[in-house]
């Protein structure tokens, strides 16, 4: 049972969480937020609209945490209610989705494989049905084309040539699974490009959800993932989180260091980059020069590989999530008693899961221009 003030502190959590959502939905969708002026005023009328990105967005991540916390209840593992981080950062002018996100805390010890793979699989995986489910629904719902002139009249104007260089671009990266569902849902009259699916909320939101489903579901570490390959291959964790995590920071990294650079800045950026690569490796187990080995390949790769491919970029937005797994969650996963196999329907559900990163993972998943 959980303590009156323990119900007060997520649940408070829980509804500034709804609100920060809102807010920024309102700024996504609409275009509207409350430290604007004039039209650009978000109104009650349209945080209320906004709700439509929130509610589903938050109900898909609540439906995650809650996936973990019922499964550590089956298991007779204390944890806490979820803990909702709301994140707005409209009053500074920068974008943001309302939320870092929800977690939930072991407060006792998981003593077993298959307890650390079920607690693990479920959340992602509770949440992706509800995504999947939102994501038909907001596809097969989709408003006239015309729907898009109500928030920018000026696309109506025939001589209307794109935005002044003042004017922030964006737009969604594709994965495989979103594609697909609007294939087979959207009517194609109305299917909105990448630039405009954040003013639809259903479909943002669960794009959102697939990202976060995908992030979690990397195999590296303490990450759902990271449970999901160390019930299927026990023996084999350690090497696996790292050659992922090496391939997440090699692509991550691709065009931060280049010989087309001029060398006054190659010879700040340089150092600086290498630095940041020991930290994302400063907590395994490898020997200094084994860390040192693998920071200057990995940089000294990417520097070739900028040479022969001058056009090639990474995403580095990627870095500062490899810099939070190498650093502070750290790539090994705790021990356990025995490595007794996992049974066939588990073994399933795990390779299940993996399917599942593999659909919603989008190498690129916000692209700023």
């Amino acid at each position: 049972m959980f303590k009156p003030k323990e119900y007060l502190i997520h649940g408070l959590l829980f509804v500034l969480t709804l609100i920060t959502t809102t807010l920024a939905g309102g700024e996504w969708v609409y275009g509207k937020s409350v430290v604007a002026d004039g039209d650009s005023f978000l109104t009650w009328e349209y945080f209320l609209k906004s709700m439509a990105f929130s509610i589903p967005f938050v109900g898909i991540l609540l439906i995650h945490e809650l996936g973990h916390f019922f499964t550590s209840v089956y298991h007779k593992v204390k944890c806490s209610l979820p803990y909702f981080i709301p994140a707005w950062l409209g009053f500074i002018g920068a974008p943001s989705i309302g939320t870092f996100g929800a977690i939930i805390r072991m407060k006792t010890h998981v003593d077993s494989r298959k307890k650390f793979f079920d607690i693990g699989v479920a959340g992602p995986i509770a949440g992706f049905v509800i995504a999947l489910g939102v994501l038909i629904y907001g596809f097969s719902t989709l408003p006239p084309a015309d729907y898009i002139y109500a928030i920018h009249p000026e696309y109506a104007n025939p001589d209307f040539e794109g935005y002044g260089e003042d004017v922030l671009d964006f737009e969604l990266g594709g994965n495989f699974l979103f594609w697909a569902l609007g294939e087979l849902f959207a009517d194609p009259d109305r299917m909105p490009a990448m630039s405009e699916v954040i003013h639809y909320p259903f479909l943002f939101a669960g794009y959102l959800a697939l990202f976060f489903t995908a992030l979690n579901l990397l195999p590296i570490g303490q990450l759902d993932g990271g449970h999901v390959v160390f019930g299927l291959f026990p023996k084999h964790h350690k090497q696996i989180s790292i050659a992922v995590f090496t391939l997440f920071l090699a692509y991550a990294g691709v065009g931060m260091i280049s010989p087309l650079m001029p060398v006054e800045e190659l010879m700040i950026r340089i150092p600086i980059y290498v630095g940041f690569l020991y930290l994302c490796y400063s907590r395994t187990d490898f020997t200094l020069q084994t860390k040192l080995s693998i920071v200057l390949t990995l940089a000294a790769a990417q520097y070739s590989l900028a040479f022969f491919k001058p056009e090639w970029e990474g995403y580095q937005g990627w870095l500062f999530f490899a810099f939070l797994l190498g650093r502070v969650m750290g790539l090994r996963h705790p021990e356990v008693s025995g490595i007794k196999p996992l049974d066939t329907n588990r073994k399933i559900i795990g390779w299940i899961a993996i399917l599942i990163f593999a659909l919603c993972f989008s190498p690129k998943p916000f692209i700023f221009t």
